[in-house]
């Protein structure tokens, strides 16, 4: 506890005490204000010459925060932490006099806050000082229609100021009232409804936030000096506020956001100013709690940190107040380039970015979502996507397989529904048959499934993985493979090779160097000595002599028809099981490449010219892709490497200049 007296504890009331202020000094006046209810507080307090009120930078003109906590900002002040206090701010034109309005109004006549007779602005952003006999902090702000490098950031401060005000005194110093003051305060009125209502909303249902916080706007007292003409007049005929409110309506401008509008007229004969009428309807305004109530001033102080956090985003230039764009989230679609619909700071609220505006698909971005159409159909929403392996493939073997069978769509609901190459003539789009679309915007760079669709293509750039893995796998892997192959095209019957384990016929077991052979009738494994013989099948649509078991071939054939097997007899007419396996792993790597190249990527046929330099490509001038944007673009443009970890390039690769140029 600071000391009460510097030099003695004084028990004296009246006249004893106001002697001794001449050398003794107040430190602790709420203590003092509570045992002395009777002495006149701000006639002692302004004789105390170490707690005389000053002004400090709260926030400059680029909107920056310029106190670093509650607690410097209580110092600051120079108030108790549990003081309970109301915010008063005045607004207007540059040189209207607002700094000694609020001078003349509260701290009777010291200059407080700085004035100035120079042309040039003598606040810049936002003051603040604490006057201790109203228990008020007093925030004053830079003018309007001033000339400053900032104009923008200073108007949108002006709505955060106006958000955390009690009391707002719009000061107009005019013979008339201008169409200035209806068009800031009505603009002020529809953004603080749009944006500042549900952001204050939202503090006061955060977690530690305790005390008075209304979302009803602020009270407004339009004070009025005129030299040469009347001021409104309040009588049994005529009612200021009326008149303002019809003028308001006139201007097709509501001002429902703000608690109340009062208005305070002066005109003023002489050079001096009497503040009275404006001192009474402050103190009307405070004493009002109704609406508003005194909070402490840390409350204040988090208040306008949130908003100033909230609504601190880049903005661009605008002729006109308090556009949305202020307020706004400055997000585009990198595909569309429709903006954000939310406001600014709603991510940290857990919103996500949205918009109303349909998007369009661009292959760099690869913006389409894929939905399961069976889970759709029974109301559950989802989301699939094109893989090169399933997930249970974690080896070349599954690089093969995605070179044969193509690339694949899993749900995790219905499992495997989709291969872009599962047979060999007649295979329909996803689209056509177990998905829906949706074309998605594209908020954040990167697309989230972009890095996993290029493995295969790390494999070509890295190495001819698949061309190289014949001469380097063991006899193993390439029976097995060869296995698999062979069940691709196999009629449904057939019994899956990775399940023959014994000759169904005489129970030897396979080893390694043994060939399985399928019963074209009964569709088991058999060894070669159990199915030696052919014969027709015509119940099987093997209408040509074909390898039967021992135990089929003894049987008479039935008559009913089975299914199609024009896939399996094709491999068998053109190409050996193994030797279809070899044909995969030695394709080409041009060939190869065409088919694991990853979706973002703008497709060979739609490229035309280098996306740097714009050349037409040729023969002599080779198209390459930019790892990063996925657009086609020459050798002398995509010189230099770099890491894309955000497409799932982590070592340094291809780019272009211009996406080498982003940081």
């Amino acid at each position: 506890m600071s000391t009460f007296w510097k030099e003695q504890k004084l028990e004296a009331t009246g006249p004893a005490i106001m002697k001794s202020l001449d050398v003794l000094c107040i430190c602790d006046r709420d203590i003092y204000h509570s045992a002395h209810d009777s002495v006149d507080i701000k006639q002692i307090y302004m004789k105390c010459h170490c707690n005389q009120p000053r002004s400090f930078l709260l926030i400059d003109g680029q909107e920056y925060l310029r106190v670093n906590s509650a607690e410097h900002f209580i110092e600051q002040l120079n108030c108790s932490k549990d003081l309970e206090v109301k915010v008063v701010s005045i607004f207007g034109n540059t040189g209207d006099g607002k700094s000694h309005t609020l001078n003349q109004t509260f701290f009777e006549g010291k200059e407080v806050f700085q004035t100035s007779d120079d042309q040039s602005s003598c606040t810049l952003g936002v003051w603040a000082a604490f006057d201790p006999v109203l228990n008020v902090i007093c925030l004053d702000t830079e003018g309007l229609l001033g000339i400053t490098f900032h104009e923008n950031e200073r108007t949108r401060l002006l709505l955060k100021v106006l958000a955390v005000s009690d009391i707002v005194v719009y000061r107009t110093q005019s013979d008339k009232l201008n169409r200035d003051l209806f068009t800031f305060l009505g603009t002020a009125s529809r953004a603080y409804s749009h944006y500042f209502q549900t952001a204050l909303r939202a503090i006061g249902q955060r977690k530690g936030v305790q005390g008075s916080l209304s979302t009803l706007g602020p009270s407004i007292i339009v004070l009025h000096e005129t030299k040469y003409t009347k001021p409104l007049i309040n009588n049994d005929i005529e009612n200021a506020e009326d008149t303002l409110r019809i003028r308001f309506a006139q201007m097709k401008l509501e001002v429902e956001a703000f608690s109340s509008i009062k208005y305070v007229g002066i005109q003023t004969a002489n050079f001096t100013t009497d503040y009275q009428l404006l001192q009474t309807a402050i103190k009307k305004e405070l004493s009002n709690n109704t609406v508003r109530s005194a909070r402490k001033p840390y409350l204040v102080y988090n208040t306008l940190k949130i908003l100033n956090e909230k609504f601190s985003e880049e903005i661009g230039n605008f002729s006109i107040l308090f556009p949305d764009q202020y307020f706004a989230c400055p997000t585009k679609c990198f595909s569309c380039g429709s903006r954000c619909n939310n406001n600014m700071g709603h991510l940290s609220e857990g919103k996500p970015h949205s918009s109303n505006n349909r998007c369009r698909y661009q292959h760099q971005y690869e913006n389409i979502v894929y939905i399961c159409k069976k889970c759709y159909t029974n109301g559950n929403e989802v989301q699939v996507m094109k893989r090169i392996q399933n997930q249970n493939d974690n080896s070349w073997y599954g690089f093969v397989k995605y070179a044969w069978s193509g690339d694949v769509i899993e749900c995790p609901n219905c499992g495997e529904i989709y291969r872009s190459r599962q047979y060999w003539y007649g295979n329909k789009s996803p689209e056509d048959s177990v998905i829906r679309t949706e074309i998605m915007h594209v908020w954040n760079m990167p697309n989230s499934s972009v890095a996993s669709q290029n493995t295969a293509q790390k494999v070509i750039d890295s190495v001819s993985y698949l061309t190289e893995a014949v001469t380097s796998v063991s006899l193993q892997p390439t029976k097995v493979l060869s296995a698999w192959v062979a069940d691709q095209v196999a009629p449904t019957y057939w019994r899956p090779n990775n399940e023959i384990k014994n000759c169904h016929k005489c129970k030897m077991a396979f080893g390694l160097s043994d060939t399985k052979h399928h019963c074209r009738a009964c569709g088991e494994g058999f060894c070669d000595q159990c199915s030696s013989k052919t014969k027709c099948v015509p119940s099987r649509n093997w209408h040509t002599p074909v390898r039967v078991c021992d135990i089929c071939y003894d049987k008479d054939e039935p008559t009913e028809f089975s299914e199609d097997v024009n896939a399996r007899k094709v491999t068998e007419q053109v190409v050996s099981t193994f030797s279809a396996v070899s044909s995969v792993l030695n394709y080409s790597k041009t060939f190869i490449k065409d088919t694991v190249r990853p979706s973002y990527w703008v497709p060979d046929s739609e490229v035309v010219d280098c996306c740097v330099c714009h050349q037409k490509f040729s023969l002599s001038l080779t198209l390459h892709h930019c790892r990063d944007c996925g657009r086609g673009v020459c050798q002398n443009c995509s010189q230099r490497r770099k890491p894309v970890p955000h497409r799932g390039w982590d070592n340094p690769v291809r780019v272009c200049d211009l996406c080498m140029k982003i940081a």
